[in-house]
């Protein structure tokens, strides 16, 4: 029932309750007079509901303090109604039967709710008939619903979508407005603002939420990091719908919250449509498909409907994973999983020829600054001639597209890893692309939860007390969610395997401004509805070498330009530099014999051929045990 219709019900209840009051009080003449006298309580009553909006209280979740406003209710009718008598009639008569007016309405109004809610809860005719204490029912937990009435309602629409899982108890809207509305049967409680008015509302009438459901994404920036973490504290779940970049894939389960859906900004939405077009129907490898970003490649690619998907990575344990997940995801997917090491041409030619892909992402690589740092041999060996074979094994075995994945540490790079990038990006263009064979390169910034990212190791010195460490306090990065940075990968696939021009570029996200690392601890700490430098203390510890105060995705000798919405396109200035083979043979032989000290010299040579640049940082002699 809508407002409309509980205004109606309410007036209609005044009225019968001025007769019945009549009647109780031994008028019992039903004449115009009397008729015309209990119009005019029923017209108090009408003002009264549009002053105080008593029927934006859901009936279903009646409790004591709703009684109370009734009765509130019901006696300012009784004073409108004496008001206007007597300006109307210039006079007032029958205070006895007003007050048997005023105890029978709060009655029918309370008994209409009662009842509302007994039918609600189906335990009405059990109450009535049954001549034993009610047996103790399991019920479902209790879900609060945060979204407009437009996504509700959609939501609600679809059984299936709550998976028996939970029982909806009410409804949060952006909107002031749709307050008081009805949705199949779920009420809008109120508004975001309104939240923690109707959280205790809920509570008092014994229906507090197990569970939230946030519907859309601005809802959920709009409840801020304190809010948000003393519900977890609480115990309440934060939930959203399966799929928070859908790609193809429509399953409308529920799912809890990542911590890094909450610390991010509200994610970039891109037209899945090109991707899926691309994608459907062909043959597609993905290596370091265990990885935080390779398994969000596999699952999206699996949803958009691909004929045959191998995964590729040197970890058997995450390969094993991945493996499982797809293919109870998807059963009758084919696919194929591939314990390799991308340093291994001869074993990756193999692999190619047998599986023939036409589709390409290169997600492998070390990634850790400070590790890759400690070790540059292997993260050249790795990232550098690891991308070589990659992009030539493509080439040489016809697959039609190949889309390396890179970080904003490539842009003027300081640290090792960020110089393997840079140089990766380079020869996967250099090595991999032909008239057959087009390569895409994707640059982006942090990836939240994602291997080497602060995240984890900030939960993990919040679970310990703290306190948390952080390397500088102006320190700031780019963030983006794992399925944002997947969706932009397959994005740039789509978006360059649809143009006539050939690839020159770098494709990257608008991320927005920066974030500030500290910022990004306290939300952390918030989220665990904890208090920063009270309950966990932030310390400052240094940069580590390698490590910058802020990170760019465009390069100096790069021009940035837009490609698509939330892409940009990073296009060389100059055309790249060749990379001689025997340039990468001596890297080679140098990262197989342990020369740290050569490896670093050689990455940041051929960074500033690529660059046209003078170094970022001088090389330095470190010599290892």
């Amino acid at each position: 029932m809508g407002r409309a219709g509980k205004i109606a019900a309410h007036v209609l209840l005044a009225f019968l309750a001025f007769l019945i009051g009549r009647v109780i009080a031994g008028v019992t003449t039903l004449d115009a007079h009397t008729l015309s006298q209990a119009g005019l309580f029923a017209v108090s009553a009408f003002l009264v509901e549009l002053a105080l909006k008593v029927e934006r209280a859901p009936w279903r979740f009646v409790a004591a303090s709703d009684i109370l406003r009734l009765a509130r209710s019901s006696l300012v009718t009784c004073v409108v109604y004496a008001g206007l008598a007597w300006l109307v009639i210039a006079r007032f008569e029958g205070l006895r039967a007003l007050v048997c007016a005023f105890v029978i309405q709060v009655f029918l109004l309370a008994s209409l709710r009662v009842i509302r809610r007994g039918l609600h809860e189906g335990v009405l005719l059990e109450a009535i008939l049954s001549l034993r204490p009610a047996a103790v029912h399991p019920a479902l937990p209790n879900l609060l619903i945060v979204g407009s009435a437009v996504e509700a309602e959609e939501f609600l629409r679809a059984p299936a979508s709550l998976g028996e899982r939970y029982a909806p108890v009410g409804v949060v809207s952006p909107l002031d407005k749709e307050t008081g509305d009805e949705l199949r049967g779920i009420c809008v409680l109120g508004s975001i603002p309104a939240f923690d008015e109707v959280l205790a509302q809920l509570r008092e009438g014994g229906l507090a939420p197990a569970a939230i459901l946030f519907l859309a994404d601005s809802p959920m920036s709009a409840f801020g990091a304190e809010r948000l973490g003393r519900l977890k504290s609480e115990g309440v779940r934060l939930l959203r719908r399966h799929g928070v970049v859908e790609m193809g894939h429509t399953a409308a389960t529920l799912r809890e919250i990542s911590l890094e859906e909450l610390l991010s900004r509200p994610p970039v939405r891109l037209d899945p449509e090109p991707v899926r077009a691309l994608v459907a129907g062909r043959r597609v490898l993905v290596t370091g498909a265990g990885g935080s970003i390779g398994s969000e490649l596999c699952r999206q690619i699996a949803a958009s409907g691909c004929a045959q998907l191998t995964m590729l990575d040197a970890s058997e344990v995450n390969l094993f994973h991945i493996d499982r997940e797809i293919g109870e995801a998807w059963p009758t997917l084919p696919r194929r999983e591939v314990l390799c090491d991308v340093r291994d041409a001869a074993r990756l030619d193999r692999v190619f020829a047998a599986e023939r892909p036409e589709i390409v992402f290169h997600a492998a690589a070390l990634k850790h600054v400070t590790m890759v740092e400690n070790h540059p041999c292997e993260g050249a060996r790795t990232n550098v001639l690891g991308t070589r074979n990659v992009a030539m094994a493509a080439k040489a075995f016809g697959a039609a597209h190949m889309a390396l994945i890179s970080t904003d540490k490539a842009v003027a790079p300081t640290s090792v890893m960020g110089a393997t990038k840079r140089v990766a990006e380079a020869l996967a263009r250099q090595y991999g692309s032909s008239a057959e064979t087009r390569v895409s390169i994707v640059r982006f910034g942090n990836v939240l939860g994602s291997a080497g990212s602060v995240v984890p190791l900030f939960q993990h010195q919040i679970a310990r007390g703290g306190p948390i460490t952080l390397t500088d306090a102006a320190v700031e990065r780019f963030f983006m969610t794992i399925p944002e940075a997947v969706q932009l990968v397959l994005r740039a696939v789509a978006l360059s395997a649809g143009s006539s021009e050939p690839p020159a570029g770098v494709l990257t996200l608008e991320m927005g401004e920066p974030v500030k690392i500290i910022d990004l601890a306290r939300r952390m700490i918030e989220l665990q509805g904890l208090v920063p430098d009270r309950d966990i203390q932030i310390q400052i510890t240094g940069l580590r070498p390698g490590e910058k105060l802020t990170e760019v995705l465009v390069d100096v000798n790069e021009a940035a330009r837009p490609k698509a919405a939330g892409v940009i396109e990073a296009a060389p200035m100059t055309p790249p530099p060749i990379l001689e083979p025997d340039v990468l043979a001596t890297l080679e032989a140098s990262a197989l014999a342990g020369d740290e000290f050569g490896v670093r010299t050689q990455l940041f040579a051929m960074v500033e051929r690529i660059r046209g640049t003078e170094p970022a940082v001088k090389t330095k002699a470190r010599s290892r045990a």
